[in-house]
């Protein structure tokens, strides 16, 4: 493959067939697939370029020989990253693939805290994402008809599993078919293995909680590469849980890894990066985007990009500012925003509660290398019997592990004792914590701040958004099952925990979505069925702000599925002349 570096542009006044705002999981997908069906794209990305494999500069390297010992600087920490320092991927080895807070804040009302987490780089947050890979179903496509809450999704799972299979064949879902209706079946690469504790815990959770099942969570790992997989350069996965630092192996799906590769050798894909989206362009004589308006992040110089399509994939928000920032005579509150719903209806997932215990006996067991996965137990609650305090429901992951000589390095002692206590592994412990649905509601939303702007002059997003009383039972049932299902199994000195809001805020799972939502009526949503603009019929977007509901699982799977789906229809469109 050609070096991507010879596709970079900064000026041009060549007209596009297409413009792709963003360069993460959507936007990769989204460049690749176009230009695969004979469009000329240009990728804008507000960050730095990221060579796959030169540019991972914290893998590999052990946190003894980082010069903080794998530690992010306390000062620098507080100043540069006082909300990505919260993630779980932050550290001296990732610091560079996470967004500097002092250069583009955003505010919150006081006692409602919103951890927004984000990647400004080419390949954004595909190269830090947790890979854990899902299916809905029509129990989630089909719940806010049914309960009332949001507005009927436009789609149903049949309209979707097509464009789940050409993902899932192209990135690499590793698992194991279940044929469960709650978590349709995916096309598999094998599923990576239980360890000897779970292996027993499962047995038993299956015989004790039929038809609910624990089975081995699906991420994106190569467990055994395709010959097209292959063919990319892309490896078996190594396992060895750095995978947020990027992977040269290019065996867990990111942007760098196979989007873009498959993009660049097409010959039709631009790339412009440290672009700052500011608006899209759009001339009301045809009711058409015709580009986008951009700052240099390096020179805040400006420029403009036109095409025929626009498609934004910039992150929720992201996608969500620069519409907000659309605005003229026929849209004075952002770009399509005839319904006034964009920015409203944000969601994230609830995370944060759960409980863990010890488990007897397996001390002779211990486990080989790492894993990118663990047990997962689908959606069980609010499947057939409604509960009667909350709505929706929520999935359960976790795993079995030995206590580790860090662990046993904070208890006391000292001596040839303790030096001896050291050398050995600890006692097994099991956890369960949940992945539960957060309701959409209007008065969860984002908004462009009055006064406040960025480095660039950008308005800041303001952003309120708090959890429901259906959200904190949830939680509270979380805990409960949880510990109920540890102790069932037999599990001891079982703890139950649910995080505080200052421990965990809305947007710590970085599963936002939301805020220009799909639906049938345009008078309630912003998007039809293909990711559209009900109001700008070239403007699509297919990031998680096209969200009618969150669901139980993790998102990006369905983001991907239904990125590809509106590609499709729009190069469609575009060779009818409708666009």
């Amino acid at each position: 493959m050609e070096a991507v570096s010879s596709f970079y542009i900064k000026d041009s006044s060549e007209p596009f067939d297409v413009i792709v705002v963003g360069s993460g999981i959507t936007g990769g997908w989204a460049a690749k697939e176009l230009c695969e069906r004979g469009l000329r794209t240009l990728m804008v990305e507000r960050g730095r370029p990221v060579e796959h494999r030169s540019d991972y500069i914290g893998e590999g390297i052990d946190p003894w020989k980082m010069p903080n010992r794998g530690l992010v600087d306390a000062k620098l920490s507080e100043e540069q990253f006082a909300e990505q320092r919260k993630c779980y991927a932050f550290d001296e080895h990732t610091k560079h693939f996470f967004n500097n807070d002092r250069d583009m804040p955003y505010s919150t009302p006081e006692g409602r805290p919103f951890s927004w987490i984000r990647g400004n780089q080419l390949g954004g947050k595909s190269l830090l994402w947790a890979r854990q890979s899902y299916r809905w179903s029509d129990l989630d496509f089909e719940a806010n008809a049914k309960d009332g809450h949001g507005v009927d999704w436009p789609i149903r799972y049949a309209d979707v599993a097509p464009w789940y299979s050409h993902v899932e064949r192209h990135a690499g879902i590793s698992g194991q078919r279940e044929n469960m209706a709650v978590l349709p079946d995916s096309e598999f690469l094998p599923a990576f293995e239980f360890n000897t504790v779970e292996a027993a815990l499962k047995k038993k959770f299956d015989a004790g909680f039929a038809p609910s099942r624990m089975i081995m969570g699906r991420c994106a790992h190569l467990t055994k590469p395709t010959e097209a997989q292959a063919a990319q350069g892309r490896g078996t996965c190594q396992a060895r849980n750095m995978c947020q630092r990027g992977c040269s192996f290019g065996a867990y799906f990111s942007t760098q890894s196979s989007t873009l590769p498959a993009a660049v050798a097409t010959g039709r894909l631009r790339i412009a990066t440290n672009s700052i989206v500011h608006s899209v362009i759009y001339d009301p004589k045809t009711n058409r985007a015709t580009g986008v308006r951009v700052i240099d992040s390096e020179t805040m110089q400006t420029r403009e990009y036109f095409a025929k399509v626009v498609f934004l994939c910039a992150s929720t928000l992201g996608s969500t500012q620069v519409l907000l920032n659309s605005t003229s005579s026929a849209f004075p509150t952002g770009l399509g925003n005839s319904s006034g719903v964009l920015g409203h209806y944000l969601m994230d997932h609830l995370y944060g509660a759960g409980a863990s215990g010890h488990v007897e006996g397996f001390e002779h067991d211990y486990y080989a290398g790492r894993r990118p996965t663990g047990p997962y137990i689908p959606r069980f609650r609010n499947v057939i019997d409604q509960h009667p305090h909350f709505l929706r429901g929520y999935s359960l992951s976790g795993g079995a592990e030995r206590e580790r000589w860090q662990e046993q390095a904070g208890k006391p002692g000292f001596g040839k004792d303790y030096k001896a206590m050291i050398r050995h592994p600890g006692a097994w412990r099991f956890s369960l914590h949940g992945s539960g649905e957060m309701l959409p509601r209007f008065e969860n939303m984002v908004s462009l701040h009055p006064t406040k702007t960025d480095k660039w002059g950008m308005p800041q997003l303001h952003i309120d958004c708090s959890f429901s009383d259906n959200d904190r039972k949830m939680q509270n049932d979380i805990a409960d099952t949880a510990a109920n299902i540890l102790e069932t199994l037999g599990v001891k000195n079982v703890h139950k925990e649910i995080k505080t809001l200052d421990q965990w805020p809305p947007g710590l799972s970085i599963h936002e979505m939301g805020t220009a939502r799909m639906g049938r009526d345009p008078r309630t949503s912003f998007l039809n069925g293909h990711n559209q603009s009900h109001d700008v019929p070239n403007l699509f977007v297919t990031d998680g702000a096209c969200m009618a509901s969150s669901a139980w699982q993790n998102p990006s799977l369905t983001f991907m599925a239904l990125t590809v789906r509106a590609c499709d229809y729009a190069a469609q469109q575009l060779k009818l002349g409708q666009l």
